[in-house]
């Protein structure tokens, strides 16, 4: 069972009277087809940057998360793994696409790389643009710098005894004294800039086949790991289709039972149907979701939680109303603490070597759709099981048409610090960015 603290702690977010979001319709915010979120504002601002160039939400997508690579890496690197929800209206479909990172063939305390791969996967059969296009942004603010956000900088001070034991990572973010870079402070990384240069022109294999996968191998090896060019040249492809849910008048696409986040999320979302079907009107969604989350909590009997687990989460929506939800995680703050001398990667820990290896069960991106297919939300939580039951919480209210307050002081880190949830709320085809209210992300609408 988990412990007192992270039950109440997902208990309690939603007893403080409202969703653990902003997400209301009543607010004076801008509204369009268009939209961007995240946990991290200057990655935003570089996925907006493809739509100017005729991007869609994949772009935007893939964008994102290379960019976040750069300005968030305690949560995005380029060694960790995730999961993607594709709504893509033009082919009538919702995928899903697992790169989660892997533990390697021999053990260890290192992971195989996923994210590369995957979005690789899913630009490819989503976007639009040219693939050096979407890497552009994530290696100009490597080569050339970008300031440390507030959200980083939050996750630095906490991160600060992981970050002092690894030469890359210390002469990135640690000031003279020791400690943690302030927000505002110019940061680059030469070495990630060339690998993600690399990637650029080779494509995914660079970070699997070529040189840089060459170096995280041998990196691995002097190290104690286990990494092998033939776990990195191997990685497998993950394309599929995610499970549906029927919540009442939305169709909920979720992760497939395959993975831990589709176990944990797919509960979640059964006792929640079955909460409201035996309530027959009498509790609130309020009390319907926190009983279906006590429930998926005490079912899946983790003992504790570490305070960080190292993930992030973000959305895009483009004017043709394809919407792409994403969760990823470097399975720990900066995953294993090393980075893999002269590519600027830094690993994540093996799924099986921590107890932050459970990280990858509480990632859910998600997409609502109403009836006749069209977007209601796209969402994703991050970062334990608050963020998964927020995401729940969001669409639940949706389903029944009942308004979503706005609670400017509230939102997953309003409880648990490290549990995000951000979302697109989309209503007559137009719609709204809305970052989690206590974080210090950014919701962007661009111009297409």
């Amino acid at each position: 069972m988990l412990s007192s603290r992270f039950l109440s702690a997902a208990v309690g977010l939603f007893m403080l009277s409202g969703c653990a979001m902003d997400l209301g319709f009543g607010s004076s915010e801008p509204r369009a087809s268009a939209s961007v979120v995240g946990d991290e504002p200057y990655a935003v601002k570089g996925a907006v940057s493809v739509f100017s160039q005729g991007g869609n939400a994949a772009d935007a997508a893939t964008a994102m998360y290379f960019a976040l690579a750069v300005t968030y890496p305690v949560a995005a690197g380029l060694g960790g793994g995730g999961i993607c929800i594709v709504h893509d209206p033009a082919s009538g479909t919702n995928e899903e696409f697992d790169f989660l990172a892997r533990n390697p063939a021999g053990g260890g305390p290192y992971a195989v790389p996923g994210n590369v791969r995957g979005f690789a996967l899913m630009h490819t059969a989503y976007g639009a643009l040219p693939w050096q296009r979407v890497i552009s942004p994530a290696e100009g603010y490597a080569a050339a710098g970008f300031p440390i956000s507030r959200a980083l900088a939050t996750r630095l001070r906490a991160a600060e005894d992981i970050i002092r034991l690894d030469a890359g990572l210390a002469a990135e973010f640690m000031d003279e004294s020791g400690h943690a870079k302030a927000a505002g402070t110019i940061v680059a990384n030469r070495e990630l800039a060339d690998t993600l240069a690399a990637i650029r022109t080779q494509g995914a294999d660079a970070l699997y086949t070529g040189a840089v996968a060459r170096r995280i191998a041998g990196y691995s090896a002097a190290q104690g790991g286990a990494i092998s060019a033939d776990d990195l040249a191997g990685y497998p492809q993950g394309r599929t289709l995610p499970r549906a849910v029927q919540l009442g008048s939305q169709y909920v696409f979720l992760p497939g039972e395959r993975t831990g986040a589709g176990a944990f999320a797919g509960a979640l979302f059964d006792n929640l149907v079955r909460a409201q079907s035996a309530a027959n009107g009498g509790r609130t969604t309020e009390e319907e979701v926190v009983e279906a989350t006590k429930q998926t909590l005490n079912a899946f009997g983790i003992s504790n939680l570490p305070t960080d687990l190292g993930a992030t989460g973000f959305v895009t929506t483009d004017n043709s109303g394809q919407a792409v939800a994403c969760a990823v995680t470097m399975n720990g703050p900066f995953g294993s603490g090393h980075t893999a001398e002269g590519t600027g990667v830094v690993l994540a820990r093996a799924p099986a070597s921590s107890d932050t290896g459970v990280a990858a069960a509480f990632l859910t991106p998600v997409i609502a759709t109403n009836n006749d297919g069209q977007l209601v939300l796209a969402g994703a939580g991050a970062g334990g099981p608050v963020g998964t039951a927020s995401i729940a919480d969001a669409i639940a209210r949706l389903g029944k048409g009942e308004g979503i307050g706005r609670r400017a002081d509230a939102g997953a880190a309003g409880v648990t610090l490290y549990d995000t949830v951000n979302a697109i709320v989309c209503r007559d085809g137009n719609c709204t960015a809305l970052p989690d209210a206590s974080a210090n992300g950014l919701g962007a609408v661009p111009v297409q």
